[in-house]
């Protein structure tokens, strides 16, 4: 696959995201994510969809595990652990996640080369979308949930200009959720911390937490639309950390269960639209459609 874009660093190792695709450091509960530690890169729309190698490697070893029961939906019934020594700094391991991984022990991977399908886990929740979880480990301890290198978003992934308003167009819809391109510029759905603008990242509301990219990050209050939505409780390199506050957001006045939060390699931004239950939107792609937020 072609037009990988790097857009995030670790242990002096480039991350790539395809051009059309998405990427989130904090869309998850999962520990590493929460840590800063884990990076996931959604290459495709679809499962068993193509899973471009986010990294140039050797591939150390692969292993099939044991996964939990899909809720909700029915999963591949394993997941697999792929272990790679990257090219740009042999002395470190990338874990990635979440891949049906056809290739060896022993084989070279190049940058954007197909390394197999994308697997439904059931570490999933029902409206996670496939992708690509990425690690970087010291070789000692590569496959804990925990004890992973922190991650930066490259800069100038938090240059923009804190949206107006919650609005765009449907793109993609299935019966678990829509997806909405953002009638505003910039990588993500903006906000501010402190008068700095950034970008949010995560599930809101329902993690109870979400992260938040900017080039100067503070302690104190995101603001979304104006409106106070979150508390920093820690900040790391170029993002914070915050608890959320009581919020909701809504779709022609009915309640959603959230929002889903990413960002784009390229300034076309997408947010994704979680209902209450399964095929609650009743959305169509082209059409156009406002959240609001309430607080």
């Amino acid at each position: 696959m072609t037009g990988m874009i790097p857009v995030a660093e670790s242990m002096g190792v480039k991350v790539h995201c395809p051009r059309e695709g998405r990427f989130s450091l904090f869309n998850s509960p999962y520990p590493g994510h929460r840590l800063k530690s884990g990076v996931d890169v959604y290459p495709s729309l679809i499962f068993g969809g193509e899973a471009p190698s986010p990294v140039e490697g050797e591939v150390l070893k692969i292993r099939r595990v044991k996964a939990p029961r899909g809720r909700g939906f029915i999963d591949a019934g394993y997941d697999v652990v792929t272990l790679l020594r990257p090219s740009d700094n042999p002395g470190v391991v990338v874990k990635l996640l979440h891949v049906d991984t056809r290739l060896s022990t022993g084989d070279h991977v190049d940058l954007g080369e197909d390394m197999g399908l994308l697997l439904r886990s059931g570490y999933y929740g029902w409206g996670t979308s496939p992708h690509i979880h990425l690690e970087v480990r010291e070789p000692s301890d590569p496959l804990r949930a925990r004890g992973g290198h922190t991650i930066h978003v490259l800069p100038g992934f938090a240059d923009a200009e804190p949206v107006e308003e919650i609005a765009g167009e449907v793109v993609w819809t299935q019966p678990e959720y829509a997806l909405m391109r953002l009638s505003s510029r910039g990588v993500g759905l903006t906000g501010e911390l402190e008068g700095e603008p950034g970008v949010v990242d995560g599930g809101i509301p329902y993690y109870g937490w979400l992260g938040f990219h900017t080039e100067r990050p503070t302690v104190g209050t995101v603001k979304l639309l104006g409106q106070p939505i979150a508390d920093v409780k820690e900040v790391k390199d170029r993002a914070a950390i915050a608890e959320t506050r009581g919020f909701s957001f809504t779709l022609d006045r009915e309640p959603l269960l959230g929002l889903s939060l990413y960002m784009t390699p390229m300034p076309e931004p997408i947010v994704k639209i979680l209902p209450r239950k399964i095929g609650g939107l009743g959305l169509s792609p082209g059409d156009a459609v406002s959240v609001e937020l309430r607080v």
